[in-house]
């Protein structure tokens, strides 16, 4: 008899204890490289296996949507706040708790907590050192001057950062100077754009283009492999009168209909701990998005410079706009 209840007993917590068992799923819009140290140390400390599927943010959005409450998903990472923003006004996020979210400012993350920023980068200016006359770009909005023509150099407009870039010029100057500052780079560029960051830093370090606009790790990352090549990063936009840079961060959401919510909240507060955010910014020279945690000595310090004063949820509030600006300039 007592063998029967005990057995009963323990027949009753198998389905719990498989699902326990069962290891987190994270579908990942950024590259392995920089969420698989995070991911194995959090497994080091927990026990918590986790499988990673990789595809573009916005690709994984869509893919969320479709799946519903068949997904297989516990959490979501993106390396743009705009596809975050998108998912949570597209209810596909459950909120964390609030000491989870009280570790990240406010700007820095949904105001329903539905996601959070874990990293955050700057868009700067990459200039060769030894051309002459560069002086007067000190704004984004310098490379819309013709004296920049055929020397300038960006992405093509579909890449997320430009996009997220965009947003905040807008949303700080207007749609009318955006526009214009648009058709410009598109007289200095032609069609000649750049389907890559690290391609548009090898041409400024090669001579074939003067300046660049670029996340800053970039340049920090070909300079690691090549320290003598003559380029610097150039932060635009400061001083009494400029708007700072323009920042955006990669952060991560719970899936609504996750399966293990639990181990999904656990691996979110490993996420913004001091361990995983240092990990997070070092593994590619960002920001951590958390208080009071320094970026790598390599980079210009938080705090040293001005950023622009734009909630990063705007970044998909606004991204449609963006879209149809981008569009009317007709940039490639």
């Amino acid at each position: 008899m007592k063998t029967r209840f005990s057995l009963s007993f323990l027949a009753l917590f198998l389905p719990a204890l498989a699902l326990a068992a069962d290891p987190l799923v994270i579908y990942s819009g950024r590259k392995d490289k920089f969420v698989k140290p995070v991911i194995a140390e959090f497994t080091k400390q927990t026990g918590i296996k986790v499988k990673i599927h990789s595809a573009s943010s916005t690709a994984l959005i869509n893919k969320l949507n479709l799946e519903g409450n068949r997904t297989s998903a516990d959490l979501f990472i993106s390396n743009d706040a705009g596809n975050l923003q998108k998912g949570s006004e597209m209810n596909l996020f459950t909120p964390v708790s609030s000491d989870v979210a009280s570790n990240i400012p406010q700007n820095y993350r949904a105001s329903d907590n539905s996601w959070v920023g874990l990293s955050a980068r700057a868009r700067v200016l990459v200039v060769n050192t030894e051309v002459k006359g560069l002086d007067f770009v000190n704004s984004v909005f310098d490379l819309a001057d013709a004296r920049l023509k055929n020397k300038l150099a960006i992405t093509h407009s579909a890449n997320g950062s430009y996009i997220a870039g965009v947003t905040v010029y807008m949303d700080k100057a207007g749609k009318d100077k955006t526009a214009s500052w648009l058709k410009g780079m598109k007289a200095n560029v032609g069609d000649k754009v750049f389907n890559k960051h690290s391609k548009i830093v090898k041409a400024v370090a090669s001579g074939k283009k003067s300046v660049g606009l670029v996340n800053h790790y970039y340049i920090y990352r070909h300079l690691a492999k090549h320290p003598k090549a003559p380029i610097k990063l150039r932060l635009p936009d400061q001083g009494k009168d400029g708007m700072g840079v323009a920042w955006n961060v990669a952060g991560a959401a719970i899936v609504k209909h996750s399966k293990n919510k639990q181990a999904a909240e656990k691996l979110m507060r490993f996420f913004v701990s001091e361990k995983g955010q240092k990990m997070f910014a070092e593994v590619n020279r960002e920001y951590p998005t958390s208080k009071g945690l320094a970026a790598h000595k390599d980079v210009p310090a938080a705090g040293s410079f001005k950023v622009a004063d734009v909630p990063m949820e705007v970044l998909g509030k606004r991204r449609d706009e963006t879209l149809d600006l981008i569009e009317s300039a007709g940039m490639p």
